[in-house]
């Protein structure tokens, strides 16, 4: 038995008409000409204007005589009940929703993307934002855009941490909505087994390099480490690097084995004037992966990558990061740095905010 009769309906149909075509205005009508307490007892917006929809197209609000066999799961009743676990609950999965609903997950699925029009949205993983963040990563973004008519020239360098057992996936991490709720979750940095940096522009990567002992073990990136780093493997790398010449900008994050009066030095001497990072001649905001190629692409990229062949030895694991980062070709990298100018400008247009709906395309 359905859960509205078609006197109900008809009522939330004429309200609708008489109410500027208001949905909302049709609900609490139909819930005060009930007498109902609770809304969850009233039919969903999207029920009301499906009824309005199915009046426009055939003059009733019933359904139309079905061919073959009926339609047992996607009824009125069902899909008012998902729409009410969706309000209460919209990160849970499919699989446990349907258990908890006693209905199929195919019909589940169907009765969310064809029935309510929601679609499985990615929870998103960001760094807390503290109360002065906004202010610099505005500011940042302003003198990025007005100083560089072009950002093929600047060098984005970065280190990740990759864990031999895999990464955390966001794959399993849904949140079903009609639109995008732009769902975030803040998170920590943590260390991990093993240290990577890499420098990247729109004309290719340089890396990887891993920080490690003698033994192959990851080390602590110190000021000292950071600076043998860049004398023993950057600048010789750069030599060879097609994208490096003498008006070449640096980026490095505010990390204290970056910014370290052993490391500002050599970073200065090789990159004259022409530095960004805390202390540079660009100041580099805090808490801001989002608004670095390093971040936004190539550690997700990577991670992506890397795992598909499940290595089992740390040897394995840096053998996976060598190949993937050398296929990376350079009409990617200049994709990535094309995006970057999009970033720039929702961080600007934001006032300095988390971004929303910038998407990578290649």
């Amino acid at each position: 038995m359905e859960r509205f009769t078609g006197a109900d309906r008809a009522f939330c149909v004429r309200e609708f008409y008489k109410n500027d075509n208001s949905a909302t205005v049709a609900r609490r009508k139909f819930r005060e000409h009930k007498g109902l307490h609770n809304f969850d007892d009233t039919p969903t917006l999207q029920t009301i204007k499906n009824w309005v929809a199915k009046f426009e197209e055939t003059g009733s609000t019933l359904d139309k005589p079905r061919l073959g066999r009926p339609r047992t799961s996607r009824t009125e009743q069902n899909i008012d009940t998902v729409t009410q676990s969706i309000r209460e609950n919209p990160t849970q999965s499919t699989r446990k929703r349907a258990r908890a609903l006693n209905v199929s997950r195919t019909s589940l699925q169907r009765i969310l993307k064809k029935d309510l029009h929601m679609h499985p949205y990615k929870i998103q993983l960001v760094q807390e934002l503290k109360e002065t963040d906004g202010i610099q990563r505005q500011n940042y973004a302003n003198e990025m855009l007005n100083r560089f008519t072009s950002f093929n020239n600047i060098m984005f360098s970065d280190e990740a941490h990759f864990h031999l057992n895999g990464h955390v996936s966001k794959q399993n991490c849904r949140y079903w909505s009609p639109i995008n709720p732009k769902l975030k979750h803040q998170k920590p940095l943590h260390s991990p087994k093993v240290t990577v940096w890499a420098a990247m522009s729109a004309h290719g990567i340089l890396g990887p390099y891993f920080f490690e002992d003698g033994r192959g073990r990851a080390v602590t990136v110190t000021s000292e480490r950071y600076v043998a780093m860049i004398e023993e493997f950057f600048i010789p790398e750069l030599q060879n690097f097609s994208g490096f010449n003498a008006r070449t900008w640096f980026q490095q994050d505010g990390a204290t084995s970056h910014t370290s009066n052993t490391a500002m030095p050599v970073i200065r001497q090789l990159f004259p004037g022409k530095v960004i990072s805390k202390r540079g001649d660009i100041s580099w905001p805090p808490r801001s992966p989002d608004l670095t190629p390093m971040d936004f692409f190539l550690w997700g990229y990577l991670k992506a990558k890397v795992y598909d062949t499940n290595p089992r030895s740390i040897e394995a694991l840096k053998e996976n990061i060598r190949r993937e980062m050398t296929s990376i070709s350079a009409v990617t990298c200049r994709a990535v740095i094309d995006n970057f100018r999009r970033r720039l400008q929702e961080c600007r247009d934001r006032n300095g905010l988390h971004l929303g709906d910038v998407i990578f395309k290649k």
